[in-house]
């Protein structure tokens, strides 16, 4: 959202409109984590907390990088790809974050020859590489369902939820969205509630691609089956449009938040 911006206006901005924490594309520091050094991790953590804000963690894990896929059928491009989520999580730790959001829809979705319950087996694999160092870092795996326009590999919460289960590990949990809720059959209200035990994580933001209240998506509904289940974890604004621009993205969408919360 902020594009080139140095990191410390970013966190000067983003607190000033009155949030309270950040999540980080690492892309945004490096191509890869294990290009980031300890004294920039540092820098990266300082720089938040100067600033006021929690590091909440990580998202857009995958991007930028090259010859990684959860669910390939080729073993050694799996134990890459858990390697270097086990390398995020200690980036994760390092700069503060306790959450790292698993969207990536290329670096997931089913190859050739791979049908759903192989991909489920392999991405169960590849996720297993990793979580044991998650655990030892306090660090949870957010596994994001999007939305069939972006990927074929859990396209809805049901189906991430039959990944989540087959890990069946406490560092594996879920993560709602709302752009990917809205193309759901079942209302976004009535997924909260239904899995509601495993929910880490929430993205707030509209079909529009930007961000609450900028759009038609009405998440009233959202918010109160929220408060319903007692979710006091973070609301966390996620855009892909950046014509607004990041002071009116931030401004508009903590007015929509603050009228609803």
């Amino acid at each position: 959202m902020f594009e080139n911006t140095p990191w410390e206006r970013v966190c000067e901005t983003i607190a000033s409109h009155g949030f309270h924490g950040v999540e980080i594309a690492p892309f945004t520091f490096a191509d890869y984590v294990t290009e980031i050094g300890g004294p920039q991790r540092e820098e990266i953590r300082r720089t938040a907390e100067r600033a006021g804000l929690e590091v909440i963690g990580l998202h857009w894990l995958l991007a930028k990088t090259e010859g990684l896929h959860l669910t390939h059928p080729d073993e050694s491009v799996r134990a890459r790809t858990g390697e270097y989520l086990a390398a995020l999580v200690r980036f994760c730790a390092d700069v503060g974050g306790r959450l790292m959001v698993f969207g990536s829809p290329r670096q997931r979705s089913l190859l050739e020859g791979v049908d759903l319950k192989a991909a489920l087996d392999f991405a169960a694999g590849t996720f297993g590489k990793a979580l044991g160092e998650a655990e030892r870092a306090g660090v949870v795996i957010a596994f994001e369902p999007l939305s069939p326009a972006e990927t074929d590999f859990c396209s809805t919460a049901a189906e991430a939820m039959r990944l989540i289960e087959l890990v069946d590990h406490p560092n594996l949990r879920l993560l709602l969205d709302a752009k990917a809720m809205a193309s759901e059959n079942r209302p976004m209200d009535e997924l909260v509630r239904a899995y509601h035990p495993w929910l880490e994580h929430v993205h707030v933001n509209d079909v529009n691609l930007l961000g609450p209240g900028m759009g038609d998506l009405d998440l009233g509904p959202l918010f109160d089956a929220l408060k319903e289940v007692g979710y006091d974890k973070y609301l966390s604004i996620e855009v892909f449009r950046t014509d607004p621009g990041a002071e009116t993205i931030l401004k508009e969408s903590k007015a929509y938040l603050d009228r609803h919360l």
